[in-house]
């Protein structure tokens, strides 16, 4: 069943956004803990961590963490030409990946049978903060652990661009 949900960064990459399902209800929220730190935290509507997402010490791994600190999963970026490619490991749920061509704001993730589990693309104009739209057709990943997935492939971007940015200088 598709489950399709809006959610956004913000411009100082910190504070609370809402997360939107397809009828405009606030089915959740994301704090994104600090603009020093990509952490992010996925809340129900009320506050309650449902998960939570942050890069590892001295790592650029994304990993993210259920209520209890536990981690249930892991993002890297991986080498490819011509396009974007992410793994994402699910641990005891299996390994998926997450591609999208060069230059695209689409991105689709798939399991290891190579069948369609989400897809999601940036919604945003060109000076707004990214904004995303998330469709989640798996029912091996809830969808607050993809949004804190495509968080982390945020930041994760985010991270290389800056570090690009700085070696250029």
């Amino acid at each position: 069943m598709k489950k399709t949900v809006y959610f956004s960064d913000n411009f100082f990459s910190t504070g609370e956004t809402e997360i939107f399902d397809e009828d405009q209800k606030i089915i959740g929220k994301l704090d994104l803990r600090s603009a020093f730190s990509a952490a992010v935290d996925v809340n129900t509507p009320a506050g309650d961590i449902i998960v939570s997402g942050s890069f590892g010490f001295f790592s650029n791994k994304w990993f993210v963490k259920d209520h209890q600190e536990n981690e249930i999963g892991e993002l890297r970026e991986r080498f490819a030409f011509f396009k974007s490619i992410y793994e994402y490991k699910a641990h005891g749920r299996g390994i998926y990946r997450l591609e999208s061509p060069a230059f695209s704001r689409e991105y689709t993730l798939f399991d290891e049978n190579d069948e369609l589990a989400a897809e999601f693309k940036r919604i945003d104009s060109f000076f707004e903060s990214p904004a995303f739209q998330l469709s989640d057709y798996t029912p091996d990943l809830d969808t607050e652990e993809l949004v804190a997935v495509v968080m982390g492939m945020n930041a994760i971007q985010k991270r290389r661009r800056s570090q690009n940015g700085s070696a250029a200088t």
